[in-house]
């Protein structure tokens, strides 16, 4: 009866312990699926950080040029009030009266940008328009007044040309802002892709450890069965070697008793057969 259970019992491990081998092999391929997604992942992001670094190059290439273009437009700005103060001063001797030209133009350029900059309600956006619209009136009107003379000719001519210079070089700004704008988009929009990238390697890399794990732990208990299979098998030898010792030994005991019977005959005279006298020498009786 223990015999049964113990051979029961070991080969109940034994198909447990294939489960286990199943069960860590079944692990281990999901962890390797998991390392190889986890690192090509890794690699995406890493050409995705190559292309956002270009897209950082082209964003900072294009700002630097407008940062020169901007401060060739500020010179020119610059020479353009310098004139104005000329024209200014010619202005008082032959115009006794009247605003500075130079205010005027200036007042018109900080209202524009605040036009171009300001979230304005459309009430304030009118007025606006309005009063740069006025300005230019003004200021046009106090120029052709003026432009009778021939030295303010010449210095209007010059401005002009100056502010349609600074206007070209702000229009060329504009555009290469606008084109760093275009490349900084780009770039946020790789790098947002990088962090979902890098999110979902993580995401790999955390179920690769835990596939890991798992079937670091069904390994342990694989190698612990094996023992217990191998001690169990020891136990289960010893076990029929007894048994088989035990059977030997009545088988022997059976012999013996049926030769002293035999010699019990044949000490009394009576008749045996060949078989008889074998089994009296396998027993030593003779």
């Amino acid at each position: 009866m223990m015999l049964e259970k113990l051979v029961e019992r070991k080969e109940q491990l034994e198909k447990e312990l294939q489960d286990l081998i199943e069960k860590r092999n079944s692990l281990n391929r999901a962890a390797r699926e998991y390392a190889d997604k986890r690192d090509e992942l890794n690699k995406e992001v890493k050409e995705l950080l190559s292309k956002a670094k270009e897209f950082k190059a082209k964003r900072d290439e294009f700002n630097s040029k407008a940062k020169e273009v901007k401060v060739r437009r500020n010179e020119i700005h610059r020479q353009i009030d310098k004139l104005y103060k000329e024209l200014d001063k010619l202005r008082k001797s032959i115009d006794r009266g009247g605003r500075p030209l130079g205010e005027i133009e200036k007042e018109i350029r900080k209202l524009e940008f605040k036009q171009q900059t300001a979230v304005l309600t459309i009430e304030k956006e009118r007025a606006l328009v309005e009063r740069i619209a006025k300005l230019r009136r003004e200021l046009e009107e106090r120029k052709e007044q003026l432009e009778k003379h021939e030295d303010f000719r010449r210095l209007i001519g010059k401005i002009r040309e100056l502010k349609e210079r600074a206007k070209e070089l702000h229009q060329q700004m504009l555009e290469l802002v606008e084109k760093a704008d275009e490349y900084h988009a780009e770039m946020a929009k790789v790098f947002n892709e990088v962090d979902e990238k890098r999110k979902q390697a993580d995401e790999m890399h955390e179920k690769f450890l835990e596939s890991k794990k798992n079937a670091d732990k069904a390994h342990a208990e694989i190698v612990k069965t094996r023992k217990d299979i191998k001690d169990l098998d020891k136990v289960i030898k010893a076990l029929k070697a007894r048994q088989a010792k035990s059977k030997e030994e009545r088988e022997r005991e059976e012999l013996r008793r049926k030769a002293r019977q035999i010699y019990e005959m044949f000490k009394r005279g009576e008749k045996i057969g060949t078989e008889d006298l074998l089994l009296l020498q396998r027993a030593g009786l003779i």
